[in-house]
């Protein structure tokens, strides 16, 4: 070769690219899990619905992460000429993709929670104004440094805020977003009868398994490579997020005393609550941490439905918006080095990072949701919801008996 120190940089750009894009088709393919989750957790008369928020969804998100999000967050902007683009094998373009697939994760918990009685016009307006806006606030702030917060956690308490793969940035804004869309959308009609729960039985629980094991494998694909390049990429993120997937199964399995639905919900409990510590982690600090998530997605499940009167109807806020608030916190606990991490993590600031998350994720949900339903509203009627989102909105029914 004439230059051979050329040649190994335009292998190591194009080996970066390949690897994140693998990233990106892996959390691509988890919104299919998302997507059968939901279509086993809802009744049938909602299957389609269910089916098509999400694409609908991934579609509006990726419009306005490409647009706006990304800009707001990064300060990068695709409008530029093509032969730009393509620097470094066209990387950037591939981190975007990869990035576009956590910021589409926040409709899709979202989706989740408010099935069975959400207009869905206003939902995808909800999506663009999500995408768009406020989770790229936050996501900038964490994880590109914006507004000096990390600069200043650093400063006063020697460690920025730490969320490898996003149980805070991602997974815990999604699921305090999804409460403030829950409450002001209300319970589904029926649920509850003279202060008591209604079981809505779910429609399909091998969609519903199906569901979660795609999003069990899509998340190695989430996690490991959150180091978005070949050096940055450890074998330690991979067995903390088995380790705390298996705690957060087995937990569920003995605290929800084998029901499907906590079991197939376990693990994906204890994966969101790995995300932010998984790359300091030992690996018995990963599955503790799977272990509360776990019992504690159980416990908040049922409180929210039974005593709190909370119509969340996969449990999207208990499994994302409190597990991924654990997620924050047991990255600090089990990250120190006095428990077998790797250290370089203050406790103080994960609180703070935390809370952070949880304030700007209420806050919006509550400011999109609530300006939505007063001017184009968010829920169908009383008939349209009897008659089924499929019916009401799609005009046909997931099955055919013809």
């Amino acid at each position: 070769m004439d230059n051979p120190s050329s040649a190994v940089e335009v292998l190591i750009h194009g080996a970066n690219t390949l690897f994140i894009l693998m990233g990106a088709v892996m959390v691509l393919a988890m919104h299919a899990g998302f997507a059968f989750l939901e279509v086993g957790t809802v009744r049938l008369k909602n299957q389609v619905n269910a089916l098509s928020k999400i694409i609908a969804d991934f579609a509006v998100s990726t419009l306005a992460y490409f647009f706006i999000g990304y800009w707001v967050a990064y300060g990068v902007t695709f409008l530029r000429p093509a032969d730009q683009l393509i620097a470094e094998n066209g990387y950037s373009l591939v981190k975007f993709f990869f990035l576009l697939t956590f910021a589409a994760a926040i409709p899709a918990i979202i989706s989740g929670g408010i099935a069975e009685r959400a207009k869905f016009g206003p939902q995808l307006c909800a999506t663009l104004l999500i995408v768009a806006f406020v989770y790229p606030f936050f996501e900038g702030m964490m994880w590109n440094g914006n507004f000096g917060v990390q600069a200043w956690l650093e400063a006063q308490f020697g460690a920025p805020f730490h969320d490898f793969a996003g149980s805070v940035v991602v997974h815990g804004m999604g699921g305090w977003l999804a409460f403030g869309a829950v409450i002001l959308l209300g319970r589904r009609n029926g649920r509850y009868r003279d202060g008591r729960l209604v079981a809505f039985a779910p429609s399909n629980i091998p969609f519903l398994a199906l569901g979660s094991w795609i999003l069990i494998v899509g998340w190695f694909g989430f996690n490991v490579m959150s180091a978005q390049t070949l050096e940055g990429v450890s074998g330690l993120v991979a067995i903390n997020s088995l380790m705390a997937m298996v705690g957060g199964t087995a937990a569920a399995w003995a605290v929800g005393r084998n029901d499907p639905g906590f079991l197939h919900n376990g693990p994906l409990a204890g994966l969101v609550a790995v995300c932010a510590g998984s790359d300091l982690m030992h690996p018995i600090g990963a599955l503790a941490t799977g272990v509360v998530a776990g019992a504690l997605f159980v416990w908040a499940f049922t409180a929210a439905q039974a005593k709190w009167k909370i119509d969340d109807v996969l449990g999207v806020w208990p499994l994302h918006g409190l597990c991924g608030v654990w997620g924050g916190l047991a990255c600090g606990i089990f990250g120190q080095h006095a428990l077998g991490g790797l250290g370089g993590i203050s406790l103080i600031s994960q609180v703070i990072g935390t809370g952070l998350g949880v304030l700007v994720a209420l806050g919006g949900g509550f400011l999109v949701y609530g300006v939505l339903r007063s001017t184009v509203g968010i829920r169908l009627s009383q008939e349209e919801e009897f008659n089924g989102a499929d019916l009401s909105i799609h005009r046909i029914g997931a099955l055919s008996h013809d």
